[in-house]
């Protein structure tokens, strides 16, 4: 199956005009319609918590109301529609996208992918014995100060049954285990996308059921550094981050949202191919980030003592 990765996550929030400033504020882009677009397309849409169109909420109150992958063909969604169709309800709207729910009820959609073609060139790096990789100036372009989210990347759900999750994503929709965390859950991909992961999962008791955080692409490591600074400073809180993590090695900044998840912002992920062998590790600080880092306020000498940090 050719699925591609996350396309759309649609929430039912009670306040639709913070989290539209929240998601703007964060470099989406409101194109009407409570969509909030990333470069290439994929989105965040926001409803009203008690829109009737929306599926159930689920019993911890997540916000998150349905998680719409994006396929590469027809012929994706119709197989998709088939194997699904055999044990659970599967409705096909006039457009051809599919919606139903997984094995543990979270509601999710395929659609023919939503992704579009876009310019942003690669962040520029100078590095020692190669040519010179970035024109003079050039961090301070508006190429590399734009530091808007690319692409959605990725999701992540807190679920009380993370195997039985995880054999429904493998078994059904062929997804790819990459890597693991004993205890809590594992890192999985379509196989429409050498991202190291599309999906995570992290066991927890049944009241927290629903999704813990959700997370966009950026164009590398300075993007995200400009980004957070910059989401930091118009007085969003910081949660987790900078940093890179271990399993992935991709750049993380993490945010609290008004939308009852974390947001993150995502840089330099891994790429794999079918050779990938998953790796198994105990969730530990030393095995969930390679650094941390933590953003203080700027400062230049002669100007007084360095800021205090957070």
């Amino acid at each position: 199956m050719n699925i591609i990765g996350p396309d759309e996550l649609i929430f039912g929030v009670e306040d639709i005009d913070v989290c539209a400033t929240f998601l703007t504020d964060y470099g989406l882009t409101d194109v009407g319609n409570g969509q909030f677009e990333a470069m290439d397309g994929t989105c965040i849409t926001l409803k009203a918590i008690d829109d009737p169109l929306l599926p159930p909420a689920l019993p911890s109150g997540s916000t998150l109301r349905r998680t719409v992958w994006g396929v590469a063909d027809a012929a994706t969604l119709d197989g998709i529609e088939i194997e699904l169709g055999r044990d659970r309800q599967v409705v096909r709207a006039a457009d051809g996208s599919l919606s139903t729910v997984d094995d543990l009820g979270f509601a999710i959609g395929f659609q023919l992918t939503r992704r579009r073609a876009f310019q942003a060139d690669a962040e520029y790096v100078n590095s020692p014995g190669h040519a010179d990789g970035r024109p003079m100036n050039e961090i301070g372009s508006n190429e590399q100060a734009d530091a808007r989210p690319v692409t959605l990347s990725h999701v992540v759900y807190f679920v009380p049954d993370a195997e039985r999750m995880t054999r429904f994503y493998i078994e059904r929709l062929k997804f790819i285990e990459t890597d693991r965390f004993l205890k809590m859950g594992p890192f999985l991909r379509p196989r429409g996308s050498a991202d190291h992961h599309a999906l995570f999962m992290i066991e927890t008791p049944e009241h927290m059921k629903g999704l813990e955080h959700f997370a966009f692409h950026v164009q590398g490591p300075t993007a995200l550094m400009l980004a957070g600074s910059r989401f930091r400073q118009k007085g969003y809180e910081s949660f987790w981050g900078p940093g890179r993590h271990n399993f992935g090695s991709n750049w993380f900044w993490y945010f609290k949202s008004p939308l009852g998840a974390a947001i993150e912002y995502d840089a330099d992920m891994d790429r794999l191919d079918e050779a990938w062998e998953p790796r198994i590790s105990p969730p530990h600080p030393d095995n969930s980030q390679i650094f941390l880092l933590r953003n203080i306020d700027k400062w230049a000498p002669g100007g007084g003592p360095p800021p205090s940090r957070d």
